[in-house]
């Protein structure tokens, strides 16, 4: 599997609080860029740091389609 296509990811907080869904082309790159918490960033700010979910394929609209599903979803589901 290749992690440089275009990829929905889910992150949350470590204690689980905060709950981010994002699309991104380069996951591995994108996973890093949270884990940075750069200040002034929501990463940053609610320290989303622990990767949960990711699926990959398929083409950019495929994707942010399927991240609109899922934030759509219950944090249950989630």
């Amino acid at each position: 599997m290749s992690y440089d296509t275009n990829c929905v990811y889910i992150m949350s907080s470590l204690d689980n609080k905060v709950i981010y869904t994002g699309v991104t082309s380069n996951l591995l790159r994108r996973v890093a860029e949270h884990r940075e918490g750069k200040p002034g960033t929501f990463s940053g700010r609610y320290k989303v740091f622990k990767w949960v979910y990711f699926e990959c394929g398929g083409d950019i609209m495929a994707a942010l389609n399927r991240e609109k599903q899922i934030k759509a979803r219950s944090r249950a589901y989630k």
